[in-house]
């Protein structure tokens, strides 16, 4: 699941405590409003990544700082967001100047953090009904791979609030993850393999190694908005023929 254990122990000398809103590799919410209440027992701050969930999800509430990126709500790439909530003490680690009362190192972009404003706004506006038509697709996604793809691991929790409504992982035994990649590649999906903050490596991710589950033939789906009912058919049409394909180049066939 790559769930935390929100009584997991923070150490004497904690000095910051950083969590993920939920897990980029196979979706996983995470319990943030239950570690911030423990951290603000223990007087730690807790920094919140949010990354894979703002524009998709409500904000979870309790969290002191907050990172984000235009990008993953539909805005502009090379905006990043940092929210630091009234009253947490934070000092910026560059260079002072006199750009945003010394918590910024020069000028930035107007014209792209207005883009990236109103993007948010717009994703916010229809994060409803938008998480409800993906979270359909991607429940259909997890039971038709399982069903029409032999030796295969869906990954995540299977109860639709447990994730994040866009994401779904599996991974196909026998099956290496760059074939797959770039046989679906070629097929016209776009999607990941690997580890989600270093998928043009290859390797394991060492999310799903810690997890138990299978870590090779990884695939990482995430929906867009422009995702369609008839992009799921096609997709779900092309990966068996794709795998059973790899697989018998593999000599794996039979196993």
């Amino acid at each position: 699941r790559a769930a935390l254990d929100p009584d997991s122990p923070l150490g004497a000398a904690t000095a910051l405590a950083s969590l993920q809103s939920a897990n980029h590799e196979v979706g996983t919410i995470q319990p943030v409003e239950e570690v911030a209440a423990l951290c603000r027992e223990r007087g730690v701050p807790l920094h919140v990544d949010a990354a894979q969930s703002i524009g998709r999800t409500p904000l979870p509430r309790g969290w002191d700082l907050l990172t984000a990126s235009a990008r993953k709500w539909g805005g502009p790439a090379g905006v990043g967001v940092l929210v630091v909530r009234t009253g947490t003490r934070w000092r910026s680690p560059w260079p002072e100047d006199e750009h945003e009362s010394g918590r910024g190192a020069g000028p930035v972009s107007l014209p792209l953090v207005l883009a990236a404003a109103a993007s948010l706004e717009a994703a916010e506006q229809e994060r409803s009904a938008e998480a409800r038509r993906v979270a359909e697709l991607t429940t259909r996604l997890r039971a038709e791979v399982a069903q029409r793809v032999p030796d295969v691991e869906v990954l995540g929790p299977d109860e639709p609030g447990g994730r994040l409504p866009h994401l779904v992982a599996f991974s196909c035994l026998y099956v290496a993850g760059e074939a797959l990649l770039t046989a679906l590649d070629r097929a016209g999906f776009a999607v990941s393999s690997g580890s989600s903050c270093s998928s043009s490596a290859l390797t394991p991710s060492h999310v799903l190694e810690a997890m138990g589950v299978l870590t090779h033939g990884n695939v990482r789906v995430s929906l867009h908005a422009g995702v369609t009912q008839a992009d799921i058919d096609r997709f779900l049409d092309v990966l068996p023929p794709v795998v059973a394909d790899l697989r018998r180049t593999a000599g794996a066939e039979s196993l």
